[in-house]
């Protein structure tokens, strides 16, 4: 995270309250409330000047976040953060973070900094278990304005949600809930950057998922990325039976079908096959689709002559130079 330089009265740098929201994964009024009502605010006010946060300030807030994540109600959790000096027992988070920017933080090449993914992929988690609809917004808008949406699903997003659903795994059906909140949450976020005149005009792509198949999120995302890139696309969702997407192709006359199976079980290859042969278009110059198969349920089944790129980042590639020939 970028660290302000703006001394905060005592000559230490100090963060912006939107930047310590992005950290902790809550959003900007939680904190400004939690000043007013509990007294959490900076320990240190410069005159005239926005109000900064120090690594002791927010290690209390950090212990408020662990507290009311566990239920405990916020005016205990804000005493018990105020006299509180180490971290809540079980927290494996460190209270404080040195300002200087370690190695791991410096930008890698076509990606944002590693830490700083990491700092927006856990805020992004945190909110998600405390059902903090307000914050888990706003941080999704905010990866994906700094990161832009590609490197935003591929650092960000997606691990989030992998994390999330291992912690359903282990826990025994326990944080169903919080599966099921993120992922409308990020739904909403990749819609509100598909823009609606894109998505109507005649579709250069197809986007659908194979028959019983039912995560549509990936393809939500191949959705904005190409519409942040001008691609008309057409979204089909999730489970489209072999009939209705037959004739989705032959309506629509796509130069792409990109076709999403999470699982080898609904992954079909005389599927992706037969939409690969089909053709439309007066005789004599009839055109047909080029097929992508997208997701892990392919992997080791799919044809020559079939696209199969690894990631969000390829299949976008892909789809726009096949739509610019």
């Amino acid at each position: 995270m970028k660290v302000s330089q703006e001394a905060d009265g005592t000559g230490a740098p100090g963060l912006t309250t939107g930047e310590v929201a992005r950290r902790l994964g809550v959003a900007p009024t939680t904190i400004r409330s939690w000043h007013h009502r509990y007294g959490l605010g900076p320990d240190t006010h410069a005159g005239g000047r926005h109000r900064r946060w120090t690594e002791v300030d927010v290690a209390r807030l950090e212990r408020m976040c662990v507290l009311t994540g566990r239920g405990v109600p916020a005016a205990e959790a804000a005493r018990l953060a105020r006299v509180t000096t180490a971290p809540v027992a079980g927290d494996a988070r460190r209270t404080s973070r040195p300002p200087s920017r370690s190695r791991s933080e410096v930008p890698q090449a076509g990606g944002p900094p590693i830490a700083e993914a990491r700092r927006d992929s856990r805020a992004v988690a945190r909110a998600a278990l405390r059902l903090d609809a307000a914050a888990l917004d706003e941080l999704l808008e905010s990866a994906i304005d700094r990161h832009g949406l590609v490197e935003a699903w591929g650092e960000v997003i997606s691990p989030t949600l992998r994390a999330v659903g291992r912690k359903w795994e282990r826990s025994g059906e326990r944080y169903v809930e919080v599966e099921h909140f993120l992922s409308w949450h990020v739904s909403g976020a990749l819609r509100r950057r598909t823009p609606a005149a894109v998505a109507d005009r005649s579709a250069a792509a197809l986007l659908a998922c194979v028959p019983g198949e039912n995560h549509t999120l990936p393809l939500e995302a191949l959705a904005a990325a190409l519409a942040e890139h001008g691609v008309p696309v057409r979204m089909f969702g999730a489970a489209v039976p072999v009939e209705s997407l037959t004739a989705a192709v032959r309506r629509t006359g796509p130069a792409v079908v990109a076709l999403w199976a999470q699982s080898r079980a609904t992954a079909s290859r005389p599927l992706a096959d037969h939409v690969a042969t089909m053709e439309w278009g007066v005789r004599g110059a009839r055109r047909r689709p080029m097929v992508m198969t997208l997701g892990p349920g392919w992997s080791g089944r799919t044809s020559a002559g079939l696209l199969r790129p690894p990631g969000l980042a390829e299949a976008v590639a892909e789809v726009r130079a096949i739509v610019a020939c």
